[in-house]
């Protein structure tokens, strides 16, 4: 199932979540299943603009993180319910990794749009916190959105283009499995 479509950021119903989870070939392959998810873009965000590129995102010192911009039509699925797939998906108790990548630039962060997003989650971070969901601190960060930079095009449907790749294999496969199974409700 390709992951991104034509529909337009500007669709009268859509609402707009810019997540990272670590590596965005993971989090684009599991937002773009969920039912209510319009388009989801793999892209860069935080960092410095004139290094919003692959190779200098890897390099893990322009400041950007590898998200995943996820347009999202409000009427089928909440910002707090893309939310609760966002914690059960990766690690948000570990700072600048997720598995074996390492580095800030797959660091757990929440990019909010407006206030009502940022209440959102923090309230969903202080109650995980609290609720002892993990050993650890959460450490997610809770910040402005600022500007999106998409990726480049072969990071754009990377699990569905290339299912047989070894980290797609290895890694992302595995936690597709385990995400259909927890949010079978929930998919298209």
């Amino acid at each position: 199932m390709p992951v991104h479509s034509s529909s337009s950021p500007n669709t009268p119903f859509g609402s707009t979540a810019v997540l990272g989870t670590g590596c965005f070939w993971c989090s684009e392959a599991v937002f773009a299943e969920l039912k209510g998810v319009l388009d989801v873009q793999p892209g860069y965000m935080g960092g410095d603009p004139a290094r919003a590129t692959y190779k200098d995102v890897c390099a893990g010192d322009s400041g950007h993180v590898e998200v995943s911009r996820v347009q999202f039509d409000p009427r089928i699925i909440s910002f707090a319910e893309l939310l609760e797939v966002f914690w059960s998906v990766h690690d948000p108790t570990s700072r600048d990794r997720q598995g074996g990548d390492v580095g800030p630039q797959y660091r757990s962060v929440i990019f909010f749009a407006d206030p009502e997003q940022q209440r959102i989650a923090q309230e969903q971070r202080e109650h995980l916190d609290s609720s002892g969901a993990w050993e650890k601190p959460i450490v997610t960060e809770i910040v402005p959105v600022t500007t999106f930079h998409p990726a480049e095009d072969e990071h754009h449907d990377y699990f569905a283009n290339n299912p047989e790749q070894g980290y797609c294999r290895m890694v992302i496969r595995p936690k597709m499995e385990h995400f259909r199974k927890a949010f079978k409700h929930r998919l298209k």
